[in-house]
């Protein structure tokens, strides 16, 4: 696999993702530039930018690794992956743009202490720390894919390959801010899909149709969808993996491209270039892990989450083996770069801005949250040194956390005139305690730990808001600003009085 070809591909990939930081680098002034874009950001960026962060090399190695083990069971993933990505469009973007915008907030735990008018502080710092822990468990799931891809192509040191991955992803991030992460975003994305698309067409006129029956045959269940056992067991396999959509409620790198975007008028746009891509991708990639079967009786084990590798290894032009490896390594560095971004922001916005200095000016934060984004991405490369991670283990984790603690928050900011700061902190904390006891206590082989917690999350806010509900009235006349926004289908200009528009 190793030649000139795939090493050109590679080195004008990494090109363009230099040029790309340092293009936006100059255009980064301010820090609601760094970190939001400016709120600026068209439909075709909002939305495939969104939709790259979200999929990360687990849709390239995760899922396929996933269908080629089990089959067709884990087909509930993708179905509650659309669902959740379909419905966090609907009733969430535009309504976090107009609220983000009105309370002048950068970042979804600013957003949260502005739009409940914490006095005491505590819910802007606790959901600060909960992006951290678990954005840097996810970052770290997207460098060890990183590592396992070089290491396949280049037979090099995997330690040295996390290095490389993270090396070329901060430079960029570190440089340009939200415009470089968004813009190669939309370059990473398109990347994507081509593979994703042309590699199953590839795989399958390789397969003797005889050896293919045979394989499927051998695999008893594999285009089965129910998975096998007991009516109940069933029955909570199917929840369990369907529950994946409930996360994208919860998700910091992913709502802060809706935050991003320049008029909600641009929305109806991107809803639709975004379901168009997640349906291919997601479909190329369980294609792909059903192709793998006949194609790989026995793969050594860990190395599941290599089919798509050994595809482009074994039956791709030498051409092209660059391009298509390089959107795997697109799919990665899309979501780390996010990551890093969104936890930067909440160090400089919601801990030193807010806490430690104040009075700092724009131009320190910029500084302090470039410094971030080197520190954070530090101590993920240091976690995924463990070479024996999973990578979809790691993302599981990772985005249960994350629905489990803002979801049900988040929608009931949006959508409640009741919800109160205290009872948005109780139920973020106990869905995240309860989502940490779940899935520490091996419950989550029974049932993924975002149901319970997801659940309980919303039952505790609910029933403290019945019993204790709102009574700011400057909160009631800003959430109904916003609700007048919605039905008038108008941007207020942005903070710099700058009118938005919609071309």
């Amino acid at each position: 696999m190793n030649n000139w070809m795939t090493y050109a591909a590679f080195i004008l990939y990494f090109l363009i993702l230099i040029f790309m930081g340092i293009h936006f680098y100059f255009k980064s002034r301010k820090l609601e530039d760094y970190l939001l874009g400016g709120r600026g950001m068209g439909s075709w960026v909002t939305a495939l930018s969104a939709q790259a962060s979200d999929m990360s090399g687990w849709l390239l190695m995760g899922l396929p690794g996933a269908i080629y083990l089990a089959g067709m069971n884990q087909i509930w993933i993708a179905v509650g992956l659309i669902i959740g990505t379909f419905l966090n469009w609907i009733f969430v973007a535009a309504r976090l743009r107009l609220y983000t915008g009105e309370t002048g907030s950068m970042t979804l735990s600013s957003f949260l202490g502005k739009r409940f008018n914490d006095p005491t502080n505590s819910l802007r710092l606790i959901s600060s720390v909960i992006t951290l822990l678990f954005f840097t468990v996810y970052a770290a799931s997207g460098l060890v894919s990183a590592g396992k891809l070089f290491e396949s192509m280049f037979n090099i040191d995997y330690t040295t390959a996390v290095v490389l991955g993270m090396a070329v992803m901060i430079f960029y991030t570190l440089l340009g801010g939200f415009l470089a992460v968004c813009w190669t975003d939309l370059f990473q994305a398109l990347l994507m899909v081509f593979a994703i698309v042309v590699l199953p067409f590839i795989a399958y006129n390789s397969i003797d149709p005889d050896t293919m029956t045979k394989a499927f045959a051998a695999k008893d269940g594999t285009f089965n969808p129910i998975p096998q056992g007991a009516a109940i067991a069933v029955i909570l396999s199917i929840i369990s993996s369907a529950a994946w959509g409930l996360g994208y409620f919860g998700q910091p790198h992913i709502l802060v491209r809706f935050m991003s975007v320049k008029n909600i008028k641009l929305l109806p746009r991107s809803i639709t270039i975004a379901m168009v891509w997640v349906f291919i991708s997601l479909t190329g990639a369980v294609i792909i892990g059903l192709l793998g079967i006949p194609l790989y009786k026995e793969l050594p084990t860990g190395d599941e989450e290599k089919v798509l590798i050994y595809m482009i290894r074994d039956f791709v032009s030498p051409y092209f083996i660059g391009v298509l490896l390089a959107a795997i390594l697109a799919a990665i560095m899309s979501t780390i770069s996010s990551q890093m971004l969104v936890c930067s922001s909440t160090l400089t916005e919601d801990i030193y801005a807010n806490v430690i200095k104040p009075k700092a000016s724009s131009k320190e934060l910029l500084f302090v949250s470039r410094i971030f984004v080197l520190i954070i991405s530090i101590i993920a490369l240091i976690l995924s040194f463990d070479k024996s991670s999973n990578i979809f283990q790691l993302v599981t984790f990772a985005w249960g956390g994350f629905g489990a603690a803002f979801g049900p928050v988040v929608l009931m900011a949006l959508y409640s005139r009741k919800a109160t700061w205290y009872s948005a902190l109780a139920g973020m904390v106990v869905g995240t305690i309860v989502m940490l006891t779940w899935y520490f206590t091996g419950l989550n082989k029974y049932m993924y730990e975002i149901v319970p917690s997801f659940l309980a999350n919303i039952v505790v806010m609910f029933i403290i808001n019945y019993f204790k509900p709102n009574t700011n009235k400057d909160i009631d006349d800003e959430y109904n600003r916003v609700q007048q926004y919605l039905k008038d289908g108008y941007t207020p200009p942005n903070k710099d009085g700058e009118a938005d528009c919609c071309n």
